[in-house]
C-alpha cells in the first residue's frame, strides 16, 4: 500500500486502485491523484489535480468512454482543490452549488453545508442520493468531515 499526504488525512491506496490509476493515466494522459471503487453505485471515481479536467475528460469525453468501456463501470471525475469548500463544490457541480460553509460542532467533528437552489437540489443530490453519497465519501476522505449537508433557502432573496 502507498500512502499519500492530504491536509490531515492519510490515504491508504490498494494495489487495485494503483493499477485503476495507472489505467487512467495511459487512457487520459492526465495523472490522478486518487481513484475510489464504488460497488454500491457500480462506479469508479479519479480525483484529478486542479485544471486537468479537460485533458482528463478527452475531445467529446473519448477518454472517459474509452475508460468506461475497459472497466465495464461507470467513471466520474472530481477536480481536487486544496479549500475543502470549493472541493465540494467541485464535487457537486459548482455552477449549481451557491456557497459552501463548514463548521466544527460542539464534538469536534466537521460538517459541510452546502446551499443550492431549490430547484436545482434534486439534481444536486443525484437519483438514489448518489452524487451527495460520493460528496459524503471524498469530504471524510480527504478533510475529515463526517456530515455533508444539502439545503436550499425556503425563500429565495433579491438584492436590489
Amino acid at each position: 500500500m502507498e500512502t499519500l499526504r492530504i491536509m490531515t488525512q492519510s490515504i491508504k491506496l490498494t494495489t487495485d486502485q494503483m493499477r485503476m490509476m495507472s489505467l487512467f493515466q495511459n487512457v487520459t494522459g492526465a495523472t490522478a491523484r486518487d481513484c475510489v471503487e464504488d460497488e454500491k453505485q457500480d462506479r469508479v471515481i479519479f480525483v484529478v489535480n486542479t485544471g486537468k479536467m479537460g485533458l482528463a475528460i478527452g475531445k467529446g469525453g473519448m477518454h472517459i468512454k474509452s475508460l468506461q468501456n475497459i472497466v465495464k463501470r461507470n467513471v466520474e471525475l472530481v477536480e481536487f482543490d486544496e479549500d475543502p469548500a470549493k472541493f465540494l463544490s467541485n464535487l457537486l457541480n459548482s455552477k449549481l452549488v451557491s456557497e459552501v460553509k463548514i463548521n466544527t460542532r460542539a464534538d469536534g467533528t466537521k460538517q459541510a453545508i452546502v446551499m443550492v437552489d431549490p430547484r436545482k437540489k434534486g439534481i444536486v443530490v443525484g437519483r438514489e442520493g448518489r452524487n451527495a453519497e460520493k460528496a459524503r465519501m471524498l469530504a471524510k476522505r480527504y478533510f475529515d468531515i463526517t456530515s455533508v449537508l444539502i439545503n436550499s433557502p425556503e425563500r429565495q432573496t433579491m438584492e436590489m
